[in-house]
């Protein structure tokens, strides 16, 4: 596959774990974003010049760009990435801690002293006074045992609570959020993210928007998912321009199927 040859399956994981698969056709996801620019520029192109241009795009090679750092750290210093699961070279506490309820998470990020200090203030534990902890350096050297006391703290709060708490003290936090979660997120609503279509042979059901808005053209879903031949006629007559009887005597010889 695409995402593998990449390199980034190779580095997504645990250290002690085989390489883990990204979810879903990653690679698909990366490649277009590309290729619009692509695209964009050639329109541009062809609106100065008058001439059109060739586009290829590679998926592998943009999926690439996407860990270019990782790439360029080998041709420069010949290191080559490891997994790290959730760690951070230049971050910790960073991970996803458990909370209160059945399957509930919350990812920590804290990426210097500053930060390390808010978190402090929180907390509130001895544990935060552990000199061992004060620095960046030290917190990565005992990154394990600091995982394990933030967990300790974490699991008393829901994921909710030690969201806003942090957030509000200036640490990054966020909730891992469920398909549930998705759906009652007031942000997510507001957007909104998700739309209610009715389809008549599946029946009511929910599809995504785009993740960006315009504001005279937010292109929001207006109908659901045409069912096969539905917009037969609309195509063959009003974009190719048969006539009616024309497509009729098709249809009736079994051209469109």
């Amino acid at each position: 596959q695409a995402v593998a040859a990449s390199g980034l399956t190779h580095i997504s994981g645990w250290r002690d774990r085989p390489p883990a698969q990204p979810f879903g056709a990653y690679v698909d996801f990366i490649a277009p974003r590309l290729l619009l620019l692509a695209v964009t520029a050639a329109l541009y192109h062809r609106k100065k010049t008058g001439l059109g241009l060739y586009i290829e795009n590679s998926q592998i090679e943009s999926a690439m760009q996407v860990i270019a750092p990782v790439i360029m750290d080998y041709a420069v210093n010949g290191r080559e990435a490891e997994r790290m699961g959730n760690s951070c070279p230049y971050a910790a506490p960073h991970g996803c801690y458990p909370c209160k309820g059945e399957d509930r998470w919350c990812t920590i990020a804290v990426f210097d002293d500053t930060e390390w200090n808010a978190f402090c203030k929180v907390v509130d534990q001895d544990w935060t006074r552990d000199t061992r902890f004060a620095t960046l350096q030290g917190r990565k050297e005992n990154e394990d045992e600091l995982n394990t006391l933030v967990a300790s703290w974490t699991i008393g709060f829901t994921a909710e609570q030690v969201m806003m708490i942090l957030q509000a003290s200036g640490v990054s936090a966020g909730v891992v959020q469920n398909s549930k979660d998705i759906f009652s997120d007031p942000q997510l609503s507001r957007r909104p993210c998700m739309v209610r279509l009715v389809h008549p042979e599946l029946g009511a059901y929910y599809a995504d928007t785009t993740g960006f808005k315009l504001s005279n053209t937010p292109g929001t879903p207006r109908l659901p998912y045409p069912c096969l031949g539905e917009h037969n006629a609309y195509f063959y007559i009003e974009v190719l321009g048969l006539n009616d009887e024309e497509f009729v005597s098709l249809l009736s010889e079994g051209v469109f199927q």
